[in-house]
């Protein structure tokens, strides 16, 4: 376990070889967890892995790994949304030409 003095990025733990003797072992990084909008944990890709690890389980859908679905599917709303307002402002523009 690390001690308050020593780095992240050297962390290590004291083991006992089959011949006696006392080495470092030094253990790695953990990669961070994703997390969507809520700060909750993202389901499907592994804890704590590092992102070359997280090959194992992906969600095949648009921005499978890194969004929820809640996401996902607000994010098409708003966009449809987008371009339905501006075809509603277009046909008014026209309609208002046609009227003088």
């Amino acid at each position: 376990v690390a001690s308050p003095t020593t780095p992240k990025s050297n962390r290590r733990t004291v083991s006992k070889t089959p011949g006696g003797r006392l080495v470092y072992l030094y253990r790695k990084k953990l990669g961070a967890v994703p997390k969507w909008r809520l700060q909750s944990k993202l389901h499907g890709p592994t804890d704590g892995a590092l992102p070359h690890e997280q090959t194992l389980k992906t969600v095949n859908r648009a921005y499978g790994g890194s969004r929820c679905h809640k996401c996902v599917t607000e994010r098409i709303v708003r966009a449809f949304l987008g371009r339905e307002q501006k075809i509603v402002q277009k046909v008014m523009r026209a309609k208002a030409k046609a009227s003088d």
